[in-house]
């Protein structure tokens, strides 16, 4: 290296001669080498070429994280050679890895908007998408729907083919309640936005079972290694494969284990699992956000095994290594889950849980945690997994969440006479459909109104200007903004019956509104998370208010309305019994999903040991 930097510094190394040797320090792992070979011959060097070169340095510094020194790279490239497409975009990239976006925002749009972008051997046309699409993703994530819809929309008039981004173009629309959702633009017919919805966007937009699971076979087909027909399973080919014996070992998989939904819901599983059975593992790349709950959960487990960072082959054998007789998926196909860990086969038995109430068509996944009512027997077909069956409620809960003291309907923004009915659930939960539905219902429920979560004001200025449609005053929608869990829990008590999405039912939000006293109505389908809310009004004890047609679910939501002395009476039961019943009893839940892990362990460790 020594003798590479002298000759770099000589000033006499030919560029092609500087490449080389580059590309075969980085493919020796020596990256940090690299860049200082570059950095060194940048220094002494009159070549033609100092701008690629540049632009290879910043590409080395950005591989390292080095984005600060990344940038100051493509300055340099871009002061050789302004207009240099290839290093703006670059730019832009470690611009957004320090947080300033607007200045990432104004390199990509200038390639964007440019003539003829000058270039590295590729088109003005894909320059050009290279800056809309990553503008438009950067803005999604920084919640400017707006912003980022209208360059989606620059981005498919210049090429329709572009199934990722048809893809973010109809979640960002159900994001902000912009119906209808499947809204051509350019050339991009009614089937490409179909067939490029994306699952979770799939699971607000239809009930139908056998839709959702071509939309997850085509996922894992296109973004999923199909390790498992590779080779034998890593459970079985780990270094220590002595036989499996003592405690069951449970490792839960998962980047939520924090303040998330999926954190909401598990925390007292984990420490209500009988820790003489069972030995807890938590195999996650969830964010460190500092909060009691994740904290919470880290002393619920034996063993915390950080994947942040780590590959999905080492991370599978990770699992492997440790034994793991069955591994719980927290996540499937949902934004930030690693499903490729789960094809290598880590452990023998592989269930999924809660954080995709669908089948995810992950080769690997053999088992799906439910009860009776969300998974009966017409769905079953339609399901790469198998049940495990709980007898009365698939969902687990948390009986320590503690609710903030209650508000007045002055300080919530709502009226002081009138029924409250209430929705909050997520926007791109909302369809169409029922959001009609609720402005008839509101109609025909003289001083009534709808609350609402305010997801963001794209959302809100939409649902105003369909309720305006259907002749609801605006002041018939009250926004509530998002509160801490406290403050949160609390709200529910001012309610008097809360509205459920179809065909995506509230889950976490419904075990919360239970927990709270409110009764929920619900509409349930064909699919496994149409019927969430179902289940739990079924283990809670009123079933009555679970409907099968949008006219049964609007009819009794108007009833119901127009006669506040049943909604009081369900308010009364929950009060008295809803924390008694089924759906809370926590204890009972967690032995039956340890007897059937059990169950299920044994008779693996039993055919091992053949």
């Amino acid at each position: 290296m020594a003798s590479l930097l002298r000759l770099a510094g000589s000033g006499e190394m030919a560029f092609e001669a500087l490449i080389q040797h580059a590309s075969l320090l980085e493919r020796a792992g020596l990256a940090e080498a690299a860049a200082l070979l570059y950095q060194t011959w940048l220094m002494h060097s009159k070549s033609a070429y100092l701008h690629v070169a540049c632009y290879n340095w910043g590409a080395l510094l950005g591989g390292l994280n080095k984005h600060k020194e990344a940038e100051h790279a493509y300055r340099l490239a871009l002061s050789l050679t302004p207009g240099f497409a290839q290093a703006k975009l670059n730019l832009g990239h470690q611009l957004e890895h320090q947080g300033r976006i607007d200045e990432a925002l104004a390199e990509w749009l200038a390639v964007a908007d440019a003539a003829q972008p000058p270039s590295l051997g590729q088109s003005g046309l894909e320059l050009r998408l290279h800056g809309l699409n990553n503008a438009a993703r950067m803005l999604e994530t920084a919640k400017r729907y707006a912003e980022s819809q209208a360059l989606m929309q620059r981005s498919l008039a210049l090429n329709p083919a572009q199934g990722d981004v048809i893809q973010h173009y109809i979640h960002i629309r159900q994001k902000q309640c912009d119906w209808p959702i499947y809204q051509t633009v350019g050339e991009v017919t009614q089937n490409q936005l179909l067939v490029n919805t994306s699952l979770l966007a799939t699971l607000s937009a239809t009930d139908d079972p056998a839709v959702q699971l071509l939309v997850a076979q085509r996922f894992v087909n296109e973004k999923v290694q199909a390790q498992a027909h590779k080779g034998a399973p890593l459970h079985a080919e780990a270094p220590a494969r002595q036989a499996r014996q003592g405690r069951i070992k449970i490792g839960y998989l998962s980047g939520d284990l924090c303040m998330h939904a999926v954190g909401l819901l598990t925390a007292e599983l984990f420490e209500l699992h009988d820790k003489a059975r069972f030995e807890t593992y938590a195999f996650c790349w969830s964010r460190e956000d500092g909060s009691p709950l994740r904290a919470r959960i880290l002393q619920a487990m034996d063993h915390h095994v950080r994947l942040k960072g780590v590959d999905d082959h080492t991370a599978a054998r990770l699992i492997a290594e440790a034994g793991i007789d069955i591994l719980v998926d927290l996540q499937g196909l949902t934004s930030g889950a690693r499903p490729n860990i789960l094809t290598y086969r880590a452990a023998p038995i592989q269930v999924s849980y809660l954080g995709l109430p669908a089948t995810s068509a992950v080769p690997g996944v053999d088992w799906m945690l439910a009860d009776r009512f969300v998974m009966p027997p017409e769905y079953l077909p339609y399901c790469s997994e198998k049940p495990i069956y709980l007898p009365h409620c698939y969902q687990v809960s948390d009986r320590q969440r503690v609710a903030g003291a209650m508000p007045t309907r002055q300080a919530c923004g709502l009226p002081e006479e009138g029924f409250v009915f209430c929705s909050f659930n997520n926007n791109h939960k909302f369809s169409e459909e029922m959001f009609a539905s609720w402005m008839r219902v509101l109609v025909q429920v003289p001083g009534s109104v709808l609350w609402l979560l305010a997801d963001n004001e794209w959302a809100q200025a939409n649902m105003l200007r369909v309720a305006a449609a259907h002749g609801v005053e605006a002041g018939r929608l009250v926004f509530a903004p998002r509160a801490l869990p406290p403050d949160y829990l609390a709200r529910f008590a001012l309610a008097d019956l809360f509205l459920d999405t179809f065909p995506y039912n509230a889950g976490t939000t419904a075990s919360d509104c239970l927990w709270m006293g409110t009764p929920i109505l619900t509409r349930a389908g064909r699919s496994y998370i149409s019927r969430m809310a179902g289940s739990l009004l079924s283990a809670v004890g009123l079933p009555d208010l679970i409907t099968h047609s949008l006219a049964e679910y609007e009819r009794l939501a108007v009833q119901i309305g127009r006669n506040p002395a049943r909604a009081a009476s369900y308010k009364r039961y929950l009060a008295e019994q809803g924390r008694g019943s089924a759906l809370f009893d926590m204890p009972a839940i967690v032995k039956a999903m340890e007897s059937e892990f059990e169950r299920l362990a044994m008779a693996q460790r039993a055919r091992d040991a053949v």
